[in-house]
């Protein structure tokens, strides 16, 4: 049986790749629609990304829906220098001919969440979470056609990567952090402490180039900007996929060990801001990834990208 998902996300690099790999699992997936929000880059350029993976996909009967331009308090935090103007690096991906959607990602989200069978549908996001904190404000019932959350953010042994305290997508909007990991919805958590355990390699690049899939040539010229930039300013040996990390925990969630904790988020506009803190473990708490197979979950991800 299929699981129904809505993808919503800031593409950006990483987020690019983790819809190639749900793209290529359509016996896994029915992907209702992909929603954008500012993060990575601006709201609009997200927009253009995401139509742009679909049109590499031949996928462009799923819809597009742009959402929230700015967090809910804070100025806009975008990561341009990591991703580059564009938000793809060094790749060109397929005009689009469909048109991003007339509706808000919001409005989308609390039509189609209210009116699914209870518990049916699957929120991923690798991005800021504005779209749904700003849906969950407006209507907290949504939550009833939520199954679970599968979600990019946050660290706690790793610190950061936008300051010392925080990663980036909580950074960004850690007011609607809050709301989202505070909602009650059942939710995983895929944050710096496993993601960075993940690097674009140069055997894994050179993995990418070889493939005769257009897919994979597409993320393997997204990265390769990627890891110059890691290069110069962290020393590191390949950029980690964090955004593919929701795709490959839902294809194949033993990959991954876990645990259930209490998150605590800062939203104060200090040091900390942005701050994931883990409390103790209990029954009801947010599934914490701790680690992954890196080897088996890149992969995983490869391979279902080069199933379009």
């Amino acid at each position: 049986m299929t699981r129904s998902i809505i993808i919503d996300c800031d593409p950006g690099v990483d987020d690019c790749i983790a819809l190639l790999a749900a793209l290529g699992a359509p016996d896994r997936f029915d992907l209702k629609a992909i929603t954008v929000v500012a993060g990575n880059v601006p709201v609009e350029t997200c927009a253009r990304n995401a139509r742009g993976v679909l049109a590499l996909a031949g996928r462009e009967d799923i819809p597009v829906y742009a959402g929230c331009d700015r967090p809910m308090r804070v100025d806009p935090e975008f990561a341009e220098h990591i991703h580059g103007a564009s938000g793809l690096g060094d790749a060109r991906l397929p005009e689009a001919s469909v048109p991003v959607s007339t509706t808000h990602a919001v409005d989308y989200l609390c039509d189609t969440l209210s009116a699914a069978e209870p518990g049916s549908i699957t929120l991923v996001i690798t991005g800021p979470m504005t779209n749904f904190a700003t849906a969950l404000k407006r209507d907290a019932s949504i939550m009833r056609g939520v199954r679970e959350l599968v979600i990019m953010g946050g660290a706690a042994i790793e610190g950061g990567n936008i300051t010392a305290h925080a990663e980036f997508n909580i950074y960004a909007d850690p007011d609607a952090a809050k709301i989202v990991l505070e909602s009650g919805c059942a939710t995983t958590l895929i944050g710096l402490d496993a993601t960075l355990q993940i690097r674009c390699t140069p055997p894994r690049m050179q993995r990418l180039e070889a493939s005769g899939h257009p897919a994979c040539h597409a993320s393997a010229a997204m990265i390769s900007h990627v890891n110059r930039i890691y290069g110069e300013v962290y020393g590191a040996d390949g950029a980690a996929l964090h955004d593919p990390c929701t795709i490959g925990y839902l294809l194949d969630p033993g990959l991954f060990s876990s645990k259930s904790v209490s998150v605590t988020v800062t939203t104060s506009d200090d040091e900390k801001r942005g701050n994931t803190a883990l409390g103790a473990e209990c029954a009801n708490g947010v599934n914490w990834v701790t680690g992954l197979d890196d080897d088996a979950l890149f992969d995983l991800l490869v391979t279902s990208m080069e199933r379009l």
